[in-house]
């Protein structure tokens, strides 16, 4: 009799997991469904069609010496073209403007410096964020009004954080004081070397905007806003007289150190 009523438990058993498991499926498939996110391919990995290219003392559209271009996929920012550094800085554009956002992007610094490029820009580049249109540039203006999104490469010995803030024309607030100086650093670790870097920004218009490293937050700050003691404050500030950026354009730079970005994508957030 033991042997029947242990034969019979586990057959109840058997079919009350076999009813759960039926039943948890549909709800197993609708999760899975609200959770596929559409993400934006900025860099399609064979042309530069839905960017725009703009360098310091050229007029819109110029690519000096060929810097950016896409090779085995990847967009590249390459000064093989260059002799040596002539300040010429340069910045490609994507077509769109974009508010509430997911940035996700895959870099690595390859190769030397140019000639004589600036140490500050040893392995550096950026993506610009809120930024103003390349059009609406000066033909000698050097960056775009602009949250930066530094990336930074280490040199094999000394710390050097990427993912840190810089404010061309504009400031930020973090912890409530507004921050006024130009680089605010990330608590990220150094990237020495030629590895590939996975770095994310989460952008919520007017709101907070988040940096990760590698899926880890690094830092966050909020209100970014155009610096009324910038050169072009009048010029881009709009009707409204509201100091506060709630949208703009991505670029990324071309300051004197090769870099390749094999993905740029991006998912839009709702409001």
């Amino acid at each position: 009799m033991k042997q029947i009523f242990r034969l019979q438990t586990i057959a109840l058993l058997f079919v009350v997991i076999l009813i759960a498991s039926c039943a948890s499926k549909p709800k197993t498939e609708t999760t899975e469904k609200s959770v596929t996110e559409n993400w934006i391919q900025l860099f399609n990995g064979t042309n530069l069609n839905d960017w725009q290219i703009k360098f310091k003392g050229e007029e819109l559209g110029v690519n000096y010496n060929n810097t950016f271009s896409v090779e085995d996929s990847l967009l590249r920012v390459s000064y093989e073209n260059w002799t040596e550094w002539n300040g010429k800085f340069g910045h490609i554009f994507y077509k769109d403007e974009f508010s509430h956002y997911r940035l996700r992007v895959e870099y690595r610094f390859v190769g030397e410096q140019v000639k004589n490029g600036p140490g500050w820009a040893f392995r550096n580049n950026g993506l610009m964020l809120h930024g103003q249109s390349a059009a609406s540039m000066e033909l000698d203006q050097d960056f775009p009004v602009s949250l930066e999104v530094q990336l930074l490469g280490g040199n094999g010995t000394d710390e050097r954080s990427t993912m840190n803030v810089c404010t061309p024309g504009t400031n930020i607030v973090m912890d409530s004081v507004l921050i006024e100086q130009h680089c605010t650093n990330s608590n990220s670790k150094t990237y020495h070397g030629d590895d590939w870097v996975t770095v994310e920004v989460e952008v919520h218009g007017g709101g907070i905007v988040r940096h990760f490293v590698e899926g880890v937050e690094v830092m966050h700050y909020e209100k970014p806003q155009l610096d009324p003691r910038a050169p072009y404050y009048q010029k881009l500030l709009p009707a409204d007289g509201s100091i506060i950026i709630t949208k703009g354009t991505i670029s990324l730079q071309a300051e004197s150190h090769n870099t390749d970005f094999r993905k740029i994508e991006l998912l839009v957030l709702e409001e």
